[in-house]
């Protein structure tokens, strides 16, 4: 592509995206490599190069649009390559739990709600508390649900204050030392906001 380059626009941009290109920009300027994205704006473009396998990770190059004056393809990228592309610079993502870890972190949850006088119960893999609120797997915070926002908030805090378990083969006794400061007990305020007022608009964190 001769001159003009940004001047093309997205759709005739993203024509070249995820394919090896060689740059030329400036005077006897020159750059290669896998072209990642184009920014919308000003036409840059992001230049990925692999690093050797033993080495691992990827070097990354911006290329100012306004000084482009020719990109050629060179190469189209394979499918492990596209992936690659597009995986680098994702965060990593979290390993899910093995059953054996869910279950030591549902029993977890359970001992650290009943020990501040929540009541709870086991239904399957879920855990239900005051028959308000329900907790999911893998039982943190964001995958507590209840339509009320209250009660919501209060057992959100509460396992967030949680202490850590041990690993499931240590024999150190669990921690559970700590306590969820709060003005009035817990188990009191679920009482007292398990059947709300009928006009009371209700908030759900479902998803």
């Amino acid at each position: 592509m001769q001159c003009g380059w940004s001047l093309l626009g997205p759709l005739q941009w993203i024509r070249y995206v995820n394919k090896q290109v060689k740059v030329k920009a400036g005077k006897d300027e020159e750059h290669r490599g896998w072209l990642l994205t184009v920014d919308p704006v000003s036409a840059s473009l992001v230049l990925v190069n692999f690093l050797d396998q033993d080495v691992g990770g990827a070097s990354v190059q911006v290329v100012m649009g306004h000084a482009v004056q020719e990109v050629q393809v060179l190469q189209e990228a394979d499918q492990e390559t596209t992936e690659r592309l597009q995986s680098s610079f994702l965060p990593p993502r979290s390993r899910p739990l093995a059953p054996e870890q869910l279950h030591q972190r549902r029993a977890g949850v359970r001992r650290w709600l009943e020990q501040n006088r929540v009541p709870v119960q086991e239904d399957g893999e879920e855990l239900l508390v005051a028959g308000a609120l329900t907790i999911t797997a893998p039982y943190g915070p964001e995958d507590c649900c209840s339509s009320n926002q209250i009660i919501l908030d209060r057992v959100q805090r509460l396992i967030q204050s949680q202490p850590a378990e041990p690993p499931i083969h240590s024999t150190a006794p669990p921690n559970h030392s700590a306590a969820l400061p709060a003005d009035q007990p817990i188990q009191r305020l679920i009482q007292s906001h398990t059947a709300p007022p009928a006009d009371q608009s209700e908030r759900s964190s479902c998803d």
